[in-house]
């Protein structure tokens, strides 16, 4: 019998496109008392973080089953700006609620904001060099 589970991983990607893993331990720490999780070398920075849902079947991965990407802000003491990310987060879930509750007679005006979208360098990055792991199948 085979055992299926999904494996949830968190990156920083620095500026010059380097990876950092990060534990969902220490990103839930610093979202609940930024000023003990301080990281100096982004203060002042908006970084970039991809998370990932991985698809386990006996422990090994065999399929990326969700990526999403975002930014991160740091303020000049090197803490995470956690009202932003809030507010980014009630932002995306609006954006995918949106429309469930539109008005189909309201005639609205969109604009882009701008926000990060990855590379397909990047995603690439994020589905097969991340962890080491190549040859899985991905359901994006």
């Amino acid at each position: 019998m085979k055992t299926m589970g999904y494996s949830y991983q968190r990156y920083l990607v620095a500026m010059d496109d380097t990876l950092y893993r990060m534990a969902n331990t220490a990103f839930d720490r610093m979202l609940q008392d930024p000023t003990r999780c301080v990281v100096p070398g982004l203060a002042g920075q908006r970084v970039r973080t991809v998370e990932v849902v991985v698809e386990l079947i006996d422990r090994k991965p065999v399929a990326v089953v969700r990526r999403s990407f975002a930014i991160l802000g740091f303020d000049d003491a090197g803490c995470v700006d956690v009202t932003r990310l809030r507010k980014q987060q009630y932002a995306r879930i609006e954006n995918a609620l949106a429309p469930v509750f539109a008005d189909p007679n309201r005639d609205e005006k969109v604009i882009d904001a701008g926000g990060w979208t990855a590379s397909i360098r990047m995603a690439g990055k994020t589905t097969f060099i991340l962890a080491g792991w190549t040859g899985m199948n991905v359901a994006v």
